[in-house]
């Protein structure tokens, strides 16, 4: 079978199909695609001809090109075809269809899609993202080439190569494109969330669903309640048990509180009992205060503890902890006695004992304190995090900086807890 250079999906669609005495038998309508050894492949085309669908398999075609396509059987032979949900075709399946662009972290649209010749065999290899599609797939291509060299600048060509595509569909895994996890991984947790927040809540739950349980939770976290209250009711309870574990527990506790009730005590009893226990206790606190905004997250110390010793206690702690800015250091009640800086430890002597350099004239907040009395503090001090301790001094957590940040934000993009 004779197929000639490269061609665009858009350029064969409704193009006739001659049988070998050059009478056409219809017109192509859609091709169905089946996987191949490295890109998706052609196994058929769906001609239309009054208005009936018929199968014509590829290795039926005698020549295939922009030009001409011809095939070996007359119409007659042909057979019927009705569209089957198990197929997957490019006009109905593909095109106009979200697919994520790790490369570029965004969620493009697929405008056309690029054919090349492999062995005998017509392949995707590319899909055009960019407006050349859109003018190609109106007919229009060569006169918007014309109107950019008139401005003296030239059509852009934005074609993305099916080896760098997620697609968002899970129809569309059916054809099992090549995209690395650790391409997705890579991400920023926030150039994620930004795909995740472009697409539909379906897709969503399926982009969150293929992603590694730890990116998930780092994604997961940057998004707004809104879009993670959608997400996580729409997954299974052990899988967003999963990625609740991996959250940090005030983000965790954030997410929970806005799930309905029973969804929330179903993921809650998937976790680790220590896990539970520390989203239980932020869970009870009324948002909008310190309490509400704190995490229990945190390394704590004790007095008599050298800087050799704490240092070794942070490499291992820290690992766990979303934000380490301070060592809090706690006596064996954990009443808070003093802190120490990350600069403190670095400047000082690895014998000296915590309790020589702590700083004891501590900025605290109680648990019920209004949030943005907290603000202020932490404003006014320059803190990058504040201990919330009780009336008797003993500590339930820390607010840190980022958390007062999302108080300053618009109100649409603030996070409300409610308790469950």
């Amino acid at each position: 079978m004779s197929f000639f250079g490269e061609v665009f999906s858009s350029e064969i669609i409704r193009k006739p199909v001659l049988d070998p005495k050059g009478e056409e038998i219809g017109r192509v309508k859609d091709f169905v695609i089946i996987k191949g050894e490295t890109l998706p492949k052609i196994s058929a085309l769906i001609i239309e001809k009054k208005k009936q669908l018929f199968h014509l398999p590829w290795h039926h075609l005698n020549i295939f090109n922009k030009k001409i396509i011809s095939s070996k059987v007359y119409g007659d032979s042909l057979q019927p075809y009705e569209l089957k949900e198990e197929d997957l075709l490019i006009v109905r399946d593909i095109l106009d269809k979200q697919i994520v662009d790790v490369n570029g972290a965004k969620v493009v649209r697929v405008n056309d899609i690029k054919l090349e010749g492999l062995k005998t065999f017509a392949v995707l290899t590319a899909i055009d993202v960019g407006i050349r599609g859109i003018m190609r797939r109106m007919g229009v291509e060569r006169g918007g080439e014309d109107l950019f060299k008139f401005f003296k600048k030239s059509l852009p060509y934005s074609l993305i190569s099916w080896n760098y595509l997620q697609p968002l569909e899970p129809k569309l895994t059916k054809i099992s494109l090549t995209v690395p996890r650790q391409l997705l991984s890579e991400l920023h947790p926030a150039d994620i969330a930004d795909i995740i927040s472009s697409v539909s809540q379906k897709e969503g739950v399926s982009f969150i669903d293929n992603l590694d349980v730890e990116t998930a939770a780092e994604a997961l976290s940057e998004l707004e309640s809104e879009v993670q209250t959608d997400i996580i009711s729409r997954m299974d309870s052990e899988r967003a048990s999963e990625i609740i574990e991996m959250m940090p527990p005030d983000d965790a506790a954030d997410i929970l509180s806005d799930l309905p009730a029973e969804k929330a005590q179903e993921i809650l009893e998937n976790l680790e009992k220590q896990e539970a226990q520390d989203i239980q206790e932020l869970l009870g606190h009324e948002e909008d205060t310190a309490g509400g905004l704190m995490t229990n997250e945190y390394i704590a110390c004790t007095p008599e503890m050298t800087l050799q010793e704490t240092t070794d206690k942070f490499k291992t702690e820290a690992k766990e902890v979303e934000t380490v800015y301070y060592i809090y250091v706690l006596d064996k009640n954990e009443k808070l006695m003093g802190v120490v800086s990350l600069r403190e430890m670095l400047l000082a002597e690895p014998d000296c004992l915590l309790a020589d350099i702590m700083e004891t004239n501590i900025k605290t907040v109680l648990p019920g304190d209004d949030e943005m009395a907290v603000a202020a503090i932490i404003s006014k001090y320059n803190l990058l995090a504040i201990p919330v301790v009780d009336e008797e001094g003993y500590m339930h957590g820390i607010v840190t900086v980022d958390d007062i940040i999302d108080i300053v934000l618009p109100p649409a993009a603030r996070k409300k807890r409610r308790k469950v």
